[in-house]
């Protein structure tokens, strides 16, 4: 099979060394396909290969990942999960689509853990990744990777800065980069607004630069990823909303049949209990008296910086809202002031600092007389994003 991955005579000998330094590990199935992904992924090192994949096999112990084919991921995930196989691309790889922009993460956290959700996107990439290993034993070595298509139409960053959002979506960026190495053929982010520069700068940083050379980044303007994608898939096996010829019986260019859309989840699905952050230290928690306030001063160093927050109450609403104050003193309100009902659902939203400024973000309880209220909260200033420089693509 080595002659077959048309590779150089330094690489046919650290697959040779490689294969023997994991001889105590290795499975029948674990190919030489299967090693040489981990061999890419560490530049040939056979050292630093071996630590990678020894560290993985320890992971799939750990969370018993040959047992989630038979996980029973949670109804939620059946309903709202955004994704599906819609075809196979050119050279025989699966083509998954992820409507990206119609996950409420939000919600789902509302109603499911992260380690269930997470378990249920290690279910997904066990079944996509077993997918692409049978294509490769039908169409050689190139079907084995995975093409996928993530729709951003509709992408909110408001529910990414909620601290559990963040963390299970870094999570699993973080496992997809140490245990799936080199399964990614090609993934297209098409229909990207221009907010979702700031989730990516932030993203990309648990990305390695191979994994970055993969991804391909679209505005909302078809005339431009339409025909980067009918160079990798072949009409029919496209959904027709997306270029192709694909549409369910009803003739839904969507093609539900095959791809879960997702969308809002609805609120009474909700938990009272949500799981909270495990780095409760990036919350800060005091009282507001009745009757005072609280006034936390930030300055925008740079022009664009991203000043975020997220906060939640016990049992109360409160008045929240943001002043500017530029360089000549004068105060005017960069987010109005409005009660919240914070103890509900926590409260999260972010602003674009485009000149340099000191911002005022204000917690009023002023307007109650008998009763004070603890808030717990995490406000940042984040710097500026790079806008969109991942690929010539991009208008």
């Amino acid at each position: 099979m080595t002659d077959s991955l048309n590779l150089l005579d330094n690489q046919r000998f650290a697959l040779m060394k490689f294969r023997k330094v994991m001889a105590d590990s290795l499975q029948p199935h674990h190919n030489d396909q299967f090693l040489i992904r981990w061999l890419k992924a560490r530049n040939w090192n056979v050292e630093a290969a071996e630590k990678m994949l020894r560290n993985s096999l320890k992971w799939r112990k750990q969370w018993e990942v040959d047992k989630l084919v038979e996980y029973d991921e949670p109804e939620v995930m059946k309903k709202y999960g955004p994704h599906g196989i819609c075809g196979f691309d050119k050279e025989g790889s699966p083509v998954i689509v992820v409507i990206f922009g119609e996950f409420d993460i939000y919600g789902t956290l509302h109603v499911i853990t992260k380690k269930q959700l997470i378990k249920t996107v290690i279910k997904y990439l066990e079944r996509y990744v077993k997918i692409a290993d049978e294509q490769s034993k039908k169409h050689g070595f190139k079907a084995g990777q995975l093409t996928a298509i993530f729709d951003l139409e509709g992408f909110n960053l408001k529910p990414y800065l909620w601290r559990p959002a963040t963390e299970t979506i870094l999570t699993c960026l973080q496992l997809y980069e140490a245990n799936y190495p080199e399964i990614l053929k090609v993934c297209y982010l098409i229909n990207a607004p221009k907010v979702f520069s700031i989730g990516f700068s932030i993203a990309k940083k648990f990305l390695n630069d191979y994994t970055i050379s993969k991804l391909h980044v679209f505005r909302p303007d078809p005339t431009k990823w339409k025909p980067a994608i009918l160079q990798q898939i072949s009409p029919d096996q496209l959904p027709a909303c997306y270029g192709g010829t694909l549409k369910d019986p009803d003739g839904n260019p969507r093609l539900i049949t095959k791809i879960c859309i997702g969308g809002k989840i609805p609120k009474e699905m909700y938990l009272d209990k949500v799981e909270e952050s495990d780095e409760s230290s990036e919350y800060t928690t005091v009282t507001i008296r009745k009757g005072d306030k609280i006034k936390l001063s930030l300055d925008s160093s740079e022009e664009g910086s991203i000043l975020s927050w997220d906060f939640r109450t016990e049992d109360n609403d409160i008045k929240f809202g943001i002043l500017k104050e530029d360089a000549s003193g004068k105060m005017t309100e960069a987010v109005p002031f409005t009660k919240i009902n914070a103890h509900l659902l926590n409260e999260i939203g972010f602003l674009t600092c485009e000149k340099l400024a000191k911002y005022f973000v204000i917690f009023d309880n002023s307007y109650s007389i008998l009763k004070s209220k603890k808030i717990h909260y995490c406000i940042r200033m984040l710097p500026p994003t790079e806008e969109f420089s991942i690929t010539d693509a991009i208008e």
